[in-house]
């Protein structure tokens, strides 16, 4: 077993694994080297963007006419998941012109709704994994080569019944997925008990003020759009009710909240785990406030038919309400700060996938004047 695989949760040692996006990415490089090599490959390395090279095993090696067909198993490690064992499949076929064309098969979802990260119509592979298969296969394609790569999930339009695909608007199969190419093991009371250590080595020296962020999305715009410092970041998960109390009970004196709309407006009706399993309602939440905000019955009902937070922002748009997304924020801000008993000073960041930052409260907007590019 290598290194890279365990990893210590709650004192307890545990498996990582690797993400259905570095599968398809080295069964897809694996393909392309047999096809233009010759010879059969037992295993194939990879990058990943978590930094941590992978050598995994490639099995269902199949030859055709100008086309290499291979697999690799999907390992979650001790994380459950509903992908964990599935092959994910790749089959590569050279084509007349250069480059790189990717295209979803059998048990690869298709985007049928406005809103996701992949365009309607697109095989549903997230960004990350699509670029992941882009650079494994172009590093071993020889020059002035074209290939066509196809993924596939066998099985995976059965097994897509037991996720929020279709909900989420993909249909016919699973999402090829994975920002870091790595599945990190977790149980709740495990993430809470590193969130609250995590919290605890900054809180000498940051308590006078925090950023808290659901996930790498809220991290990088804390970083790269709003230049605040690193070192005072902390991803919350879906734990915000949590990390609020922990915040109040060591003295954290300001925090800005910085997340995704879909997410984070969740807390703006009391809602404080945020995991759809726990609480999905972002229609409800959207539509009570775009009915106050003067919303008709007819704009209600296309919230309702809504699959995404991003396809409502489209729906909210008609409303043509200034400062709307400010509005919203502040919202959030007020419910947070009700949960703390007023306790600490909360600004709000809310932001799209598509389109960045949506708006910021007053609160949120001296925090990032104040702390930007501000050493500590």
């Amino acid at each position: 077993m290598m290194s890279w695989e365990m990893t210590t949760k709650r004192g307890k040692k545990m498996r990582r694994g690797f993400t259905t996006g570095s599968c398809a990415a080295a069964a897809a490089k694996a393909a392309a080297l047999m096809l233009f090599g010759g010879e059969d490959v037992g295993e194939i390395s990879i990058a990943t963007p978590a930094g941590i090279p992978l050598k995994l095993p490639i099995g269902n090696i199949d030859r055709g006419m100008g086309i290499v067909s291979c697999s690799v198993k999907k390992d979650s490690g001790d994380d459950p998941d509903v992908t964990n064992g599935i092959n994910v499949f790749a089959a590569v076929k050279e084509k007349m012109d250069a480059g790189i064309r990717v295209k979803g098969g059998e048990g690869v979802g298709r985007v049928t709704r406005p809103g996701l990260q992949v365009e309607v119509g697109s095989p549903a592979i997230n960004p990350v994994p699509m670029a992941m298969i882009l650079q494994e296969v172009g590093a071993v394609l020889p020059p002035g080569k074209g290939v066509e790569v196809t993924i596939s999930i066998p099985g995976g339009e059965k097994l897509a019944e037991k996720t929020f695909n279709a909900k989420l608007g993909v249909e016919g199969g699973l999402s090829i997925l994975g920002t870091t190419g790595i599945v990190e093991p977790m149980s709740e009371e495990a993430f809470k008990e590193i969130l609250s250590l995590e919290m605890k080595t900054l809180l000498p020296a940051f308590s006078d003020f925090l950023v808290l962020v659901p996930g790498n999305h809220g991290k990088n715009i804390a970083r790269g759009h709003l230049s605040l410092p690193e070192e005072r970041v902390i991803k919350m998960s879906n734990f915000v009710g949590f990390m609020l109390d922990t915040c109040r009970h060591n003295g954290v004196k300001k925090l800005l909240l910085v997340g995704h709309i879909g997410k984070l407006f969740k807390v703006a009706a009391g809602i404080f785990h945020t995991h759809s399993r726990v609480a999905d309602a972002r229609f409800e939440v959207f539509a009570a406030h775009a009915a106050l905000l003067g919303a008709d019955q007819e704009m209600i009902e296309k919230l309702h038919r809504c699959s995404s937070a991003e396809e409502m922002i489209m729906v909210l748009d008609a409303l043509q309400v200034e400062g709307l997304y400010e509005g919203f924020a502040e919202k959030v801000s007020f419910r947070a700060g009700e949960y703390v008993s007023g306790e600490i000073e909360i600004g709000t960041i809310l932001f799209s996938l598509k389109r960045g930052i949506l708006g910021m409260d007053e609160k949120a907007r001296r925090f990032v004047e104040e702390y930007a590019w501000k050493k500590s």
